[in-house]
């Protein structure tokens, strides 16, 4: 039987530095559903999206993949997974090229050299592939990390600020990924100061609030 994806975040708190930063958060996402998790700064949402990627211990309550608790399935749920955080997590002194097959060995692909020239053309970067992240841009260093998004075959993005240094082009072109991303029955949370469409897809809100 095919299994639907699914992410539930059951009594879910955290706490940091000694202080309760959320506490009780419930919510549910399924195929083809996006989280746009949103609170005033410090609130706790880049801690939330690290205990989702594994990345932080939980504090309290759990956080389910397919209705399993994630720390109960480590390796399934990490070829599930891919998160992207508000830096780039590139090696300045390695190309564009060897920064995606890095990347993606991680995950588990060997993407092609055909397959990544074709990303880095969508991506605006046709022809970059050679060259050193160091002499790239801000806005060309944000397209090579998020290029990572379409050679990975993971159900779930995970992206935190993945808006920052791009122009407005960029935005549109990440908003249409996920778009197609979630069309195919994936499943997307992201937090950002940027309030982006989605193609025709409402977002699921999660307002964090201090407890």
């Amino acid at each position: 039987m095919k299994i639907i994806p699914s992410l539930s975040f059951s009594k879910l708190g955290c706490i940091k530095g000694g202080r309760q930063l959320f506490n009780n958060v419930d919510c549910r996402l399924e195929s083809g559903q996006w989280l746009y998790v949103a609170g005033a700064n410090g609130v706790g949402k880049t801690s939330l999206l690290r205990m989702v990627c594994g990345l932080a211990p939980i504090e309290s309550g759990d956080i389910l993949w397919n209705d399993t608790p994630i720390h109960a399935q480590r390796e399934a749920y990490r070829q599930d997974l891919c998160y992207l955080g508000h830096l780039n997590a590139l090696q300045e002194s390695m190309t564009v090229d060897e920064n995606l097959a890095f990347m993606t060995a991680l995950g588990g692909i060997a993407a092609n050299e055909a397959q990544t020239h074709e990303v880095l053309a969508r991506f605006g970067l046709r022809g970059r592939g050679k060259q050193l992240v160091r002499h790239l841009s801000q806005g060309q260093k944000r397209r090579v990390a998020l290029s990572r998004l379409v050679l990975s075959p993971a159900k779930l993005w995970v992206l935190d600020e993945p808006y920052v240094a791009m122009d407005e082009a960029g935005i549109k072109l990440l908003a249409d990924l996920v778009a197609e991303h979630l069309a195919t029955g994936g499943l997307a949370v992201l937090t950002s100061h940027q309030r982006v469409a989605i193609g025709n897809v409402p977002a699921q809100m999660l307002e964090l609030q201090a407890a």
